[in-house]
């Protein structure tokens, strides 16, 4: 179980990790103190390990970095929950071992706690007593999340 932090339709990637680090040569923690800041400069202070993005429309939408997925892996993010995705931001997403759940997310308020089973495909609001279901993930996409990623996933398969 984890905390929803909402935001809106049309989040691109350059709110989600800004384009003036695009270029910049930084690990895993340095990312995820740069997660969403110039949408959310709270962010970082008050995301934990487990908690959940919830999203409007078209989130990821703009350039197609990858650091803008791994940024909120490495923030502690478990999954993004949104009405819908980039397409290339959705792959990104999936290749760095973060579900990106497509659902209507308009009863899930910033703050709720919720919970995602991806095996049966449902999100569970704790705050709300309500569950969203969702298709279930292919279990090739779920051995590639459960790896922590494409890359991992590779290298186990070796």
């Amino acid at each position: 179980m984890g905390t929803a932090h909402k935001y809106g339709d049309d989040v691109n990637t350059d709110v989600i990790y800004p384009g003036r680090y695009t270029y910049k040569q930084f690990g895993p923690e340095e990312m995820a103190r740069h997660a969403m800041e110039d949408l959310d400069p709270d962010f970082v202070k008050k995301v934990k390990e487990g908690d959940y993005i919830v999203a409007g429309k078209n989130f990821g939408m703009g350039s197609s970095r990858e650091q803008a997925a791994a940024c909120l892996k490495y923030a502690g993010i478990k999954a993004i929950i949104a009405k819908s995705f980039a397409r290339i931001y959705y792959r990104n997403a999936i290749n760095f071992g973060l579900p990106a759940i497509t659902i209507d997310t308009d009863r899930i308020d910033d703050g709720d706690e919720i919970e995602v089973d991806l095996q049966k495909g449902v999100v569970i609001n704790y705050t709300k007593g309500e569950e969203y279901r969702f298709p279930p993930f292919p279990e090739n996409v779920i051995k590639i999340i459960e790896a922590g990623g494409l890359i991992e996933f590779v290298k186990k398969s070796i």
